[in-house]
This record gives structure tokens, C-alpha cells and sequence, in this order.
């Protein structure tokens, strides 16, 4: 083979675009955008730069001000930018617009999202609810969508969830919704039968921010194999298996992770997976106590189990990642104000202890530390309700 001719797929690169805006800080936007970077990585582009501008809220035409628009026009042409990668949801007119100008692809978090869970997509069933998403998101944009699509570019955000001409008539696509709705409900039955045939035995759902460790925990409590890896949404189906603790049995489900700005069109399409956080008996809430916004993903995450229906079950607070957690000790003669970088594990411990007398504990999976106490605390919150499910077979603890 010419050594001018190469077989390895080009990395796209990109740039990343968020604004600062009354209800977005500065440091929120950068969170955002930190989040936003590792997505990109996750869908497998290189970020090369980023652009933030400060507005009282997105320009409807273009996003961002034209100003800001020419100097990231002028560094895509310069660099030879592949995305340009927005961190809200864009409308079709504001995409048309981008595109003129800046005459590369243009993805919003949304898109980008979606295009991540149909690389992750592995079963049949994840694959229809992904596809129905996808159609959800192609409908009103439709008008700029179909041109990429008839070429069947490939990359990031162009992973076209249907045939090669379907995208191009609106009547088909709002069909094909229809058709894979009803696929869902057949999906949604089976899945509800599977549910009822494991019996009254207590169900325990892990739930957390993406990325937090669910799959790693759940390897451990279960003692099996769940794929599991440092990006994001490395699970979207939900995987069930049966923990024995000391003489009780649960089932213990591992379910996909929540994110900021998570596109309704994907609450909507899995609620057959959600549905397993819905009808447990108690919910594992994993959090990823090295991460400087721990609180608010905490947030993210009740405000979700809250909109699925989720949100009046028993939790037990689990801090995972204590191995990685950092903080500034301050010296004895610092007067400065005391700081959430300052806070130990001590103050964090207390905190949540005392926290709506809700459960907590504090453990690093990939250490294994405090596994033991870890199942201690499952063990008493699993005979709880079963002792009420079953009054007659107390003597068994």
C-alpha cells in the first residue's frame, strides 16, 4: 500500500462555544463547558479551542454577537476546524445561520448527547429508543437536517438514525415516530412482564450522575462483569442481577446516568430503562465526592428522579471517589473566610449524616474502601422493607 494512503479514521477537531449570560456565572458557564469537553472527547473529537461570550441572553439568530461570530469564523478557517459545538440546544434557523457563516458542522449539546448514545447503543431495544430520539430532535430541523443526510456525511452528529431518503419528507419521519413508539410499548410490556416475573423480591436501583462509578459499584455488590469505563453514558441499558447479602437477597439494577440538559426527547424515549428506578423499593444515589460541583449534579440528579417519578423513594447517599477527593488546609493564621475548597471528608461526612436523617456513607469502589460497611448499611435498609413485605420471616435475620 502507498505509504501517502492511510486506513486510520481522521479525529475530528473542535471548537466549543458557551456564553455567560444572568442566570449562567462565569464559572458555571466553564463548568458547562468542562462538561461539554469531556462529551467531545467521549464522541471521540479533539477539542481545540473554546470561545465564551458574555450576553443577557443567546442572540435568536445567530447565538452568539457578530462580533464573537467572526472571530470564531476566523479561527475555524485558520485552523481548519471540523465542529463547532454550541452548549444549549440550538433552533433550525440559528443552525442555517451558524452554517453560512462559519461553513462547518454545527452540533448543540443535544445533538452531540444524542450522537453518544447511538455509539453506545448495543441492544435492540436501546437502539429503538435512541433512534426515536434522534427522529424527535430531526423533526423541526428538518429543513437543514435533510442536505447532510442525503449525502450521508459521516463524523460526529451525522450518525443519520433511519434510511438514506426517509429524513427528507416530514410526514414519513412524523410516521416513522409513530412506528417506533408502538415498537416502545411492545417494548414497555416485556420489559413490565420480565419485572413481574422476578416476584416481590426488594429492588434496589443505583442512580447517579453519569460517570460516577454505578457500573463499578455494581460489578463489586454483584460480583459480575457490567462494562464500565471513564466516559460518559458507558451504560444505557439497564442490567439487573441478584445480591445476596449475609442470608437476604435484592436484585440490584445499574441504570444510565443523568446529565445536565439532558434532552427531554431521551427522558421521554427511555422510560421503559427509567421504569426500573420508578417500581424500586430503594434507590442507591451515587455520588462522585472528588467532583467540585458534587452538590449540583446531586441536584441535577433529584430534579430528574423527581420528573421520571422517582423522587419519594428511600435513598441511601453513597460517596464514592473518596481516594480522589482534594482540599486546601488552611493555615492556623489564615483569617481568610473558610471555603468549600477547604472543607475535609470530616465536615462532608457530618454534613450528610445529619441530613434529613437520610443514610450515607463514604467509600472508593476502585479501592475497595468501606465495601464491608457499605453492605452492612444495604443489608439494614433491604430488611427493612422486607420485613414489612414479608412479617412472617423475620426470624430469618
Amino acid at each position: 500500500m502507498p505509504k501517502d494512503i492511510s486506513t486510520e479514521k481522521k479525529q475530528e477537531r473542535a471548537v466549543l462555544i458557551g456564553l455567560i449570560t444572568r442566570e449562567q456565572t462565569a464559572e458555571k458557564s466553564q463548568e458547562y463547558l468542562d462538561e461539554l469537553s469531556f462529551l467531545v472527547s467521549t464522541a471521540g473529537a479533539i477539542e481545540t479551542k473554546r470561545f465564551v461570550q458574555k450576553l443577557d441572553r443567546p442572540d435568536q439568530k445567530t447565538f452568539v454577537g457578530s462580533g464573537k461570530l467572526e472571530e470564531i469564523n476566523a479561527y475555524i478557517e485558520a485552523e481548519n476546524i471540523d465542529i463547532a459545538i454550541f452548549d444549549d440546544e440550538l433552533g433550525g434557523s440559528q443552525i442555517r445561520n451558524l452554517e453560512k457563516v462559519l461553513e462547518c458542522r454545527i452540533l448543540d449539546r443535544t445533538n452531540l448527547i444524542l450522537d453518544i448514545f447511538a455509539q453506545r447503543a448495543q441492544t435492540a431495544h436501546a437502539k429503538v429508543q435512541v433512534e426515536l430520539a434522534q427522529y424527535q430532535y430531526l423533526l423541526p430541523r428538518l429543513t437543514r437536517m435533510w442536505t447532510h443526510l442525503e449525502r450521508q456525511r459521516g463524523g460526529i452528529g451525522m450518525r443519520g438514525p433511519g434510511e438514506t431518503e426517509i429524513e427528507t419528507d416530514r410526514r414519513l419521519i412524523r410516521d416513522r415516530i409513530s412506528l417506533l413508539k408502538k415498537r416502545l410499548i411492545d417494548i414497555d410490556k416485556q420489559m413490565f412482564t420480565q419485572r413481574q416475573n422476578r416476584g416481590k423480591m426488594v429492588r434496589v436501583a443505583l442512580v447517579g450522575y453519569t460517570n460516577v462509578g454505578k457500573s463499578t459499584l455494581m460489578n463489586i455488590l454483584s460480583k459480575s462483569k457490567v462494562f464500565a469505563e471513564n466516559k460518559l453514558f458507558a451504560t444505557l441499558d439497564t442490567t439487573v442481577r441478584k445480591v445476596v447479602v449475609d442470608n437476604l437477597p435484592f436484585l440490584l439494577s445499574d441504570t444510565v446516568g443523568f446529565i445536565r440538559k439532558l434532552p427531554h426527547g431521551l427522558v421521554e424515549s427511555f422510560k421503559s430503562t427509567l421504569d426500573e428506578v420508578r417500581e424500586a423499593d430503594l434507590l442507591v444515589h451515587l455520588v462522585d465526592i472528588s467532583h467540585s460541583e458534587f452538590e449540583d449534579q446531586i441536584t441535577v440528579v433529584n430534579k430528574t428522579l423527581n420528573e421520571i417519578g422517582g423522587g419519594d423513594k428511600p435513598v441511601i447517599m453513597v460517596f464514592n471517589k473518596i481516594d480522589a477527593y482534594t482540599y486546601v488546609e488552611k493555615e492556623e493564621d489564615d483569617l481568610s473566610p473558610i471555603t468549600k475548597e477547604n472543607y475535609n471528608l470530616d465536615y462532608w461526612q457530618q454534613t450528610w449524616m445529619q441530613k434529613d436523617n437520610m443514610p450515607a456513607i463514604f467509600i472508593s469502589a476502585k479501592e475497595r474502601t468501606n465495601i464491608p460497611e457499605l453492605r452492612a448499611l444495604l443489608y439494614e435498609e433491604v430488611k427493612k422493607i422486607h420485613a414489612i413485605r414479608y412479617p412472617y420471616n423475620q426470624y430469618l435475620y
